[in-house]
């Protein structure tokens, strides 16, 4: 009877940096010899085999696609292929699967089903702001997008501040790119002067920026973000 194959957590990189500055070399190893992927978008997937020097491969890769349009997602033809000794891949559009993507889903499926799951390290936006912020690693919570428009906007901001004072817990945020400018003019208006907030944006890039200071000292600088992937992290002491 063939060995099971394992389900592995794929990590993508965050822009377009060098294969060297985020993947470790037996990480990249175990990527090529992986035929049969789940990916959140299969385009982008592809793209990503190329830059990991996988195009003599492409024709032989399998790709299903589960994007957050794909509530429900079946894992049986993936599954198949774990019972036939062969390996799966999960990979999302950035960062690490499973951790704010729909790769969650496919993880707990594994379990479920009996198949090992491995995680292969790779870089995660949140844990890398979080590391250079100075903001509390020990207790943290990552909120995904705030609600767009106000008064829903403001109000959530100011729930998520009360609580990092309440907890001494650091609380962590991402917004559309183009909308990181006008997020910021809000962050600045709406958190108490005290607070410190984080923008870490550009991450593993060459024009990675990272930045932590008061609400109020935030208020007084120009900087622009737009365009540009970033994480926000802010703390209330």
């Amino acid at each position: 009877m063939n060995e099971k194959g394992k389900v592995y957590m794929v990590p993508m990189n965050l822009g377009a940096a060098e294969t060297s500055v985020f993947l470790p070399p037996y990480v990249l190893e175990k990527i090529r010899s992986i035929r049969y992927f789940v990916a959140e978008n299969a385009k982008t997937a592809r793209h990503y085999f190329l830059t990991l020097g996988m195009k003599e491969f492409l024709p032989e890769i399998t790709i299903w696609q589960l994007d957050k349009h794909n509530a429900g997602f079946d894992c049986a033809a993936c599954f198949d292929v774990l019972k036939n000794g062969s390996d799966l891949g999960v990979i999302s559009e950035a960062g690490c699967p499973g951790v704010a993507d729909p790769g969650a889903g496919v993880a707990m499926s594994a379990h479920k089903a009996g198949f090992e799951v491995v995680p292969l390290v790779g870089p995660s936006s949140i844990l890398l702001s979080l590391m250079a912020s100075g903001l509390n690693g020990q207790s943290f919570a990552f909120n995904g997008y705030l609600p767009v428009k106000n008064p829903e906007r403001t109000k959530t901001v100011k729930k998520l501040e009360e609580l990092s004072f309440r907890n001494n817990q650091t609380q962590i945020f991402i917004e559309t790119p183009y909308r990181n400018d006008a997020f910021v003019e809000t962050l600045c208006g709406t958190l108490s002067p005290s607070t410190l907030l984080c923008v870490a944006c550009d991450l593993t890039l060459p024009t990675e920026f990272v930045r932590t200071q008061t609400a109020a000292e935030w208020k007084k600088q120009k900087l622009s973000f737009d365009k540009r992937p970033a994480i926000f992290l802010i703390l209330k002491k």
